[in-house]
């Protein structure tokens, strides 16, 4: 975790910023309620999950049991909207880290002039060409946009989770699969298609670099797919973070 994390945020129609630093010390500007925010923390960090028992559990795998010893703790990062999470989804799709995050602040800039990331309804007014994104991407947000918010809050089925957001438009089960884990905190969800994980784990240990392959190796981390994905992601010493591709693999 950086020394600070600061961003502006929209809350139950307030709007304000949130810094956070190390130790998770608090600082609100703005109208935000403190109750509101503390809650969100709790939430992007995963401030509420037995660590203990889920890293006990993976440790049990001799791949991932010196991956657990060297990140104690190590958990998933979640959103502070499901929407967000979404939206960053499809930017970040078979792009760097460094190019999504760029995509991200240009539309924030594009659609709103808050300085929040922006509603449903204010993507959806927005001209997304400015982005200069493929088009089949840009429409891939107009239907994010568009879609029932209820689809970005917390679900308490996975396979339903993902059904909700594979019927999205534009919507894969890379994305899905993301969306559930950073947003929804479903804790065995494995975008299993994703090129660090398959690339990690031919390096660890062999395993062949497709999906399918990938699936049937996480087997024995269900229920806790989404905190071992974490471990691999951070493991993945292939590229520095601004070069790391992003997304499904071809």
């Amino acid at each position: 975790m950086p020394d600070r994390y600061h961003r502006g945020l929209r809350l139950g129609g307030q709007m304000g910023a949130v810094t956070v630093t190390r130790g998770l010390v608090i600082e609100i500007k703005g109208d935000l309620a403190p109750a509101a925010v503390s809650k969100c923390v709790r939430h992007v960090f995963g401030l509420d999950i037995d660590m203990t028992a889920i890293g006990r559990h993976l440790a049990r795998d001799p791949v991932l049991a010196p991956l657990v010893a060297a990140r104690p703790g190590l958990r998933p990062t979640g959103g502070w909207t499901g929407f967000e999470i979404a939206i960053r989804a499809v930017l970040g799709q078979q792009i760097t880290v460094g190019s999504a995050r760029a995509l991200g602040g240009q539309l924030v800039a594009l659609a709103t002039t808050s300085g929040c990331f922006p509603t449903q309804d204010e993507v959806l007014a927005a001209d997304l060409t400015a982005l200069g994104m493929p088009a089949a991407r840009r429409n891939t947000l107009r239907a994010v946009a568009s879609a029932d918010p209820m689809v970005f809050t917390e679900a308490t089925d996975l396979d339903i989770a993902i059904a909700r957001l594979c019927a999205i438009p534009g919507i894969g089960r890379w994305t899905a699969h993301y969306v559930a884990l950073r947003a929804l905190r479903q804790p065995d969800a494995f975008p299993a298609s994703d090129v660090a994980l398959l690339r990690t784990m031919t390096r660890l240990d062999g395993t062949p670099r497709n999906p399918k392959a990938l699936i049937a190796r996480a087997e024995c981390w269900r229920p806790y797919r989404a905190y071992a994905a974490q471990h691999l992601w951070a493991a993945d010493l292939r590229a520095p973070e601004g070069g790391r591709a992003r997304g499904s693999a071809p």
